[in-house]
């Protein structure tokens, strides 16, 4: 299919599928004027990345994994995934700093504001 119709498929902009592209992360065939042909693995293959991305992951560690979840298993399986794991949970965990950080910046605003607003009075 041509890139418009993957487009509509996977519900992902044409322009993000030639940035996955760019990216590596898909290589979609081509017909003989040039022009992208899209199978439905290399659509699969976008949803998955778009859910990855969708979570948070980057695209650097999408690009490391992405073969293992999206083209069947090899003999080094367990050890990617533990792998995967191990970056997905230290991903998490500075996202989880992050909110902290903002939940307390967040808390100290309000504070203010409801000081400012008592002595306003």
């Amino acid at each position: 299919m041509k890139i418009s119709e993957a487009s509509r498929a996977s519900g992902v902009s044409a322009r993000s599928l030639r940035h996955y592209e760019d990216e590596g992360l898909i290589v979609p065939g081509r017909f003989s004027n040039g022009f992208r042909d899209y199978c439905q693995s290399t659509i699969d293959r976008v949803l998955v990345i778009r859910s990855l991305l969708e979570s948070g992951l980057p695209v650097r560690l999408i690009k490391e994994v992405l073969p293992s979840l999206t083209d069947g298993f090899g003999a080094s399986t367990d050890v990617v995934c533990e792998e995967f794991l191990h970056e997905v949970q230290s991903h998490r965990d500075r996202l989880a700093a992050r909110i902290a950080v903002l939940s307390d910046q967040q808390a100290a605003l309000d504070a203010y504001l409801r000081e400012a607003r008592r002595t306003d009075l």
